[in-house]
């Protein structure tokens, strides 16, 4: 296994600098960190590294190289990847270990059709299974759920759920519309796609935008794309946003949403932020899960099994 996880990082950095990408490295410890409601940061203090007592701001093991990349960015970078570690608290199971290893990739000039296309030829280098589908959002509800994720009222998505997954018996009360569809998502769809080929889904609603830019109709949709192998997600995508106003506004929204669910809120402002009011150029980007990708290409069942050591026995 350790010899096919060495074969697939060579394989990896093969396929981006045959497209003239950089490879990067950027801190694994900083005192900003992505804020999302459901992905919660490991916490240091600045003074168990320096020494200092003078300084206790909280600093964060990175749940991903996200904002730091996005500053070489505007920096002036054009193309850069890199593989890294990653670490989020309490997440842990067959598909998931509290450190793993990050694969993300940016690229300035990509609109959302230019970084589906870049996804799906990574996925036919890496993968050898040629070619993607590339299906909307809305598609795979209809198809493999039978219903549409945007008409649907919030009772309609959790009545269908609560008739066709049967977690939902111990979910009592209301729900927020994202629930559902998250629920639907990872229960009827994603176990029916990316079998024969693998499939981009994209976009996504704009309640789960994250990072990505809305596009203005009814409904108001997010650049955002994902893409499954075997029923398994792999790869998260965004067509990046731009506006350091509008980041700051989600921020705001999620730590509101946070503190709600009972957790803390996680710092507002950034050195993003700044760097996006200098000048983050149009660009997209994508972050994998090497482990689970790993996974899908050895048949492993556990994330431990493609790692030389699992949180349990590091």
């Amino acid at each position: 296994m350790l010899e096919r996880r060495s074969e697939l990082t060579m394989a990896v950095h093969a396929f981006f600098q045959d497209r003239r990408f950089v490879h990067v490295e950027t801190p694994l410890v900083s005192g900003d960190t992505v804020v999302d409601r459901h992905i919660e940061p490991v916490p240091m203090l600045q003074s168990s590294l320096t020494g200092s007592t003078l300084d206790d701001r909280p600093m964060w093991l990175q749940t991903s190289p996200e904002f730091a990349m996005k500053r070489l960015l505007s920096a002036g970078m054009t193309s850069i990847y890199q593989i890294t570690k990653a670490f989020r608290q309490g997440e842990h199971g067959a598909r998931h270990n509290p450190e793993f290893t990050m694969l993300e990739w940016y690229r300035c000039g990509d609109d959302l059709q230019s970084a589906m296309q870049l996804l799906s030829e990574f996925g036919a280098a890496i993968l050898n299974r040629p070619g993607s589908e590339i299906v909307p959002y809305r598609d795979v509800f209809l198809k493999h759920a039978q219903i549409d994720p945007f008409t649907a009222s919030d009772a309609q998505l959790a009545a269908h759920c609560r008739s066709n997954i049967e977690i939902t018996k111990h979910f009592l009360g209301d729900q927020p519309r994202d629930f559902w569809l998250d629920l639907i998502l990872t229960h009827l769809v994603e176990p029916k796609i990316g079998f024969d080929v693998p499939c981009i889904v994209y976009d996504w609603p704009a309640s789960q935008s994250a990072l990505a830019i809305v596009r203005d109709g009814h409904p108001a949709l997010a650049e955002r794309f994902e893409i499954y192998v075997d029923g398994v997600e792999l790869a998260n995508g965004y067509h990046e946003l731009l506006d350091a106003d509008e980041l700051l506004r989600r921020n705001s929204v999620v730590n509101r949403q946070r503190l709600a669910d009972g957790k803390r809120a996680l710092p507002m402002d950034s050195r993003l932020l700044g760097a996006m009011r200098a000048g983050l150029p149009p660009c997209a980007g994508v972050a994998v899960g090497v482990d689970r990708l790993l996974m899908v290409m050895t048949g492993a069942n556990s994330i431990s099994e493609v790692m030389a050591f699992g949180f349990d026995e590091s």
